[in-house]
């Protein structure tokens, strides 16, 4: 009897293999199609990146890695589909909330996210992880940022709080180079300049669409008694730096900001850091 019911389980799991797998394909293909109906567009691989189930029975949420070749240019984008394993969509609303599902697939944050020179607050070793990506010259970034920032300095022993940049230059392009001094001062050991930068009123020296470098690096040289000038922005290693965080954020499919993940997911209420500290 024992055997039988071995045989039997080892055929069900050999079954659901199967079945998800072709469930995989088809969407692979659903991909390959859906693009190959711009002409101009060559596939160079596609792959699936993240697989997770979802709230609803039988139904998984995928994010596809793309690479194609568009006019000798190579691009890398991700891409994401719902399906079921007969049915397959683009997106996924909650008819109560109204909110797309697409939130719930978003990958998982791993190790390298705790990089210890992106921590501005709390404890490095801290059980619980909080990674910010944000623009300092987007509206609500101003005011939700600094208050994250002070919930982890209260309880600042349970906590790690890390910042990745991520300027929204379509929307703010003074956030670009903004961005970058923040960087040169953090460099420079300024104290809080994180928390500083977003509590202070740049409007008194440039509009968030200012294009000027100069009037942005003059501002932030009067606010923080520095010298920075064109150059120091320009350098290498800013440039990486930049390119570096932009990545990290593209790479779990950050959009807007500002995008918290909460040990190791992200939130899309962006209040679960506030169940964080000694006393909760």
């Amino acid at each position: 009897m024992k055997t039988v019911l071995r045989i039997l389980t080892l055929a069900i799991l050999l079954t659901s293999s199967l079945f998800a797998n072709i469930i995989d394909d088809n969407v692979l293909n659903f991909e390959k199609e859906r693009i190959l109906q711009n002409q101009n567009v060559d596939i160079k691989k596609l792959s699936i990146n993240t697989k997770k189930e979802l709230p609803i029975k039988g139904w998984y949420g995928y994010i596809i890695d793309v690479e194609v070749k568009v006019k000798d240019k190579l691009i890398n984008a991700k891409d994401i589909l719902f399906s079921d394993g007969r049915y397959i969509s683009l997106d996924l609303f909650d008819s109560t909330s109204g909110k797309s599902l697409k939130d719930l697939v978003t990958p998982s944050l791993t190790s390298k996210y705790y990089s210890k020179s992106k921590l501005i607050a709390g404890n490095h070793n801290a059980k619980n992880k909080i990674v910010l990506f944000s623009d300092p010259l987007c509206p609500f970034c101003i005011d939700y940022v600094p208050e994250v920032i002070k919930h982890v300095n209260k309880n600042k022993e349970s906590i790690a709080l890390y910042y990745y940049h991520f300027p929204l230059i379509r929307i703010h392009p003074a956030a670009d180079a903004l961005s970058r001094l923040m960087e040169l001062g953090k460099e420079q050991n300024i104290k809080n300049i994180e928390l500083n930068v977003y509590e202070t009123n740049w409007d008194k020296y440039f509009d968030s669409k200012e294009t000027n470098n100069k009037k942005i690096i003059d501002g932030f040289n009067k606010v923080f008694k520095t010298s920075f000038t064109e150059e120091s922005i320009q350098s290498i290693e800013i440039i990486d730096s930049m390119e570096n965080d932009m990545e990290m954020g593209e790479e779990v499919m950050v959009q807007g900001t500002p995008t918290i993940f909460v040990n190791g997911e992200k939130d899309t209420m962006r209040t679960k850091y506030l169940k964080l500290g000694k006393n909760k």
